[in-house]
């Protein structure tokens, strides 16, 4: 079996039997013949429907969905450990979605599909209540200028979004790098979900669920994990009435010098030499 390294985030020519690099750690699954790849895009969404898991997959499984998944390492990883579960990630950027469908095909991953959407139009209007199994969000973006706090996406109704569309035992997993984001979600999700923070990293995906904690990591950054079980316990209106007194993301990043959320003082873009692994 070959091995085919990489140096950013887009996908490099590949045959099949080669296992592919990014910034040295290896992104699941095995490149195939062509004759096996599929198709993993949802080149359209729906216009005025929510999506149908049945008709997309062929099957009746357990969904998780990945927001935010950039270029789709943690839903790749996750649809080759987990087959019997089906994963849909979207992003808002196109060029991170093409790179992810790229790997889904090559990898044969019939219980993917990407697309591009973001979190609030997706959960909105493309989720059924109680739907889903799993909601992940890996490094949300921070928006640092606080004149910006308004488009971080971590808000209490946002929270309410989530609790309705995951199945009664359905779970919450967050990460970020920064402490003061971090701080706010540790404040709010308690109140919605059966919440714990996690302590090191996922036994999962031991070298990182994103590219950005991938990086975070070889930088000795630290990074901040947790997860959260629905609380089924809330009626609609004692939900609707708790939102209502949970505070808004107006929360000050220390330090922060641009809307990226990097401080000057810590988070710095690596070089990387072509041949290390």
């Amino acid at each position: 079996m070959s091995k085919r390294h990489e140096n950013n985030s887009a996908p490099t020519e590949l045959i099949a039997g080669d296992i592919e690099y990014e910034m040295g750690i290896p992104i699941p699954g095995v490149i195939l013949e062509k004759e096996k790849w599929v198709q993993t895009a949802i080149k359209k969404l729906p216009e005025n429907s929510a999506l149908d898991f049945k008709v997309i997959f062929g099957r009746t499984a357990p969904v998780a969905i990945d927001i935010g998944c950039g270029n789709g390492r943690f839903a790749i990883s996750s649809a080759v450990r987990r087959p019997d579960w089906d994963h849909v990630a979207f992003d808002i950027l196109p060029a991170v979605i093409r790179y992810g469908t790229r790997r889904g095909n090559q990898r044969g991953l019939n219980n993917l599909r990407f697309a591009v959407c973001d979190g609030w139009r997706f959960l909105e209007s493309y989720l059924t209540p109680e739907s889903v199994q799993e909601i992940h969000i890996y490094h949300p973006q921070p928006f640092a200028d606080r004149t910006q706090s308004s488009r971080r996406m971590l808000t209490p109704d946002f929270l309410g979004l989530m609790h309705r569309c995951l199945k009664p035992d359905g779970q919450v997993f967050l990460q970020s790098d920064q402490r003061d984001y971090w701080d706010y979600i540790c404040g709010i999700m308690g109140r919605v979900f059966e919440w714990e923070e996690v302590k090191g990293r996922w036994p999962e995906d031991e070298h990182g669920r994103s590219r950005r904690e991938v990086l975070s990591i070889e930088q000795g950054l630290p990074i901040f994990r947790g997860t959260g079980k629905k609380r089924a316990d809330l009626t609609d209106d004692e939900l609707k009435t708790l939102l209502a007194d949970l505070p808004q993301p107006k929360f000050r990043v220390e330090g922060a010098e641009n809307s990226g959320g990097h401080k000057r003082s810590q988070w710095k873009p690596m070089r990387r030499d072509r041949n290390r692994r």
